[in-house]
């Protein structure tokens, strides 16, 4: 399913925004998992900023998963629980080596998720399929979406820069 095409289909648009969902746990779990898995020789690196910008980000995640699992139950569909999504995490990636690593991580999860969101809606918008949802709904939740992960790739973007 490429988001280069039209979304045409309760289904297809079911999919990506599950697809939203994994992306917005992964997200989560990986900024709340990185303050206790930095070498503790790292940790004197990690300052207030980074711990509040992983704190945010978490919770911002969180509050994105809610927006979309809503719009998926509306569409009558189910989506995949954090605990699963997070024990994937834990099982995939392993600690980031310094807070460099962890800036990196959060600014890449950050852009990943604001370039879907903004495929998500281009698709959406270039579809002229009728959505058991309301589409203007459905594009009104993704673009506050996409701008306050767009403000995240900024945020992480402005603390990197101070750091160097």
């Amino acid at each position: 399913m490429s988001l280069g095409q039209r979304v045409s289909s309760d289904h297809q648009l079911t999919r990506l925004l599950q697809i939203g969902v994994v992306l917005e746990e992964v997200v989560e779990s990986r900024a709340a998992h990185h303050i206790d898995s930095l070498p503790p020789e790292e940790r004197a690196d990690f300052d207030e900023e980074v711990e509040k910008l992983l704190a945010e980000a978490a919770a911002e995640s969180a509050a994105h998963r809610e927006r979309l699992e809503a719009l998926i139950d509306d569409l009558e569909a189910e989506t995949v629980e954090y605990d699963e999504i997070n024990a994937l995490v834990d099982a995939q990636y392993g600690p980031p080596e310094d807070t460099d690593g962890v800036l990196y991580d959060q600014l890449a999860n950050e852009e990943t998720a604001y370039k879907f969101y903004d495929d998500l809606i281009t698709a959406i918008e270039a579809s002229d399929t009728e959505f058991a949802v309301d589409r203007d709904r459905v594009l009104e939740t993704l673009s506050e979406i996409r701008e306050e992960e767009k403000e995240g790739v900024e945020e992480v973007t402005e603390i990197m820069e101070h750091r160097a």
